[in-house]
């Protein structure tokens, strides 16, 4: 069984994110695709993020009808920051040694790799999957490389449809009362409105 991981805080989840995981899913032959929402993640401690328990509800709801793909609460159960190193352990032992692991990151999160917490022991308990393409300045990922020798071995790029979504776009949107319509599955944009979340 190969299984992808796919985190972020979903705040909130998009079609863009939906798109990267049935992509990657489809590519790369992948028996499923896991979302698991951050608890506190340790690079947004400055910020502010929708409580857990609604990121957790938009994501069940936007993939609700896709068997493929599940949720984890592997993070929103921890207390303290979130690293990707501790969650993929965790899921590493959950799964089994046999199980491929395939974690998804986009090309921005890539060139910061070297300043995560155990980026080695990260790269070693799984596959990296990069969607789209690094920046092809060599200068960005020489840090990476310099830090990290040999992680060229545990990357793999998987283009996908470039999809201009953000949460923070939608969040914006929603504050200042225009439509979500077409960014967000059905079932999330009205949860947005009932649950009045990004309201100012």
């Amino acid at each position: 069984m190969e299984i992808g991981l796919l985190g972020g805080t979903f705040d909130p989840v998009h079609l863009g994110h939906l798109i990267i995981a049935e992509e990657v899913r489809c590519k790369l032959g992948l028996s499923k695709v896991v979302f698991i929402p951050a608890g506190q993640p340790w690079l947004k401690v400055d910020r502010v993020i929708t409580r857990g328990e609604h990121r957790l509800a938009m994501v069940r709801l936007a993939i609700a009808s896709n068997p493929f793909f599940e949720v984890s609460l592997a993070e929103l159960e921890r207390s303290g920051p979130s690293y990707s190193v501790d969650t993929v352990s965790a899921l590493r032992d959950e799964y089994g040694p046999e199980v491929g692991l395939y974690f998804i990151v986009g090309p921005d999160a890539l060139v910061e790799l070297h300043r995560w917490k155990e980026p080695a022991r990260l790269a070693g308990l799984c596959q990296l999957i990069v969607v789209g393409r690094p920046s092809s300045r060599e200068e960005d990922l020489s840090a990476l490389h310099a830090a990290l020798p040999g992680i060229s071995s545990r990357i793999r790029c998987v283009d996908v449809p470039q999809i201009g979504i953000s949460s923070t776009e939608i969040r914006q949107r929603v504050r200042a009362g225009a439509s979500i319509r077409y960014l967000v599955p059905p079932g999330v944009e009205r949860y947005i409105y009932e649950q009045e979340l990004y309201f100012p």
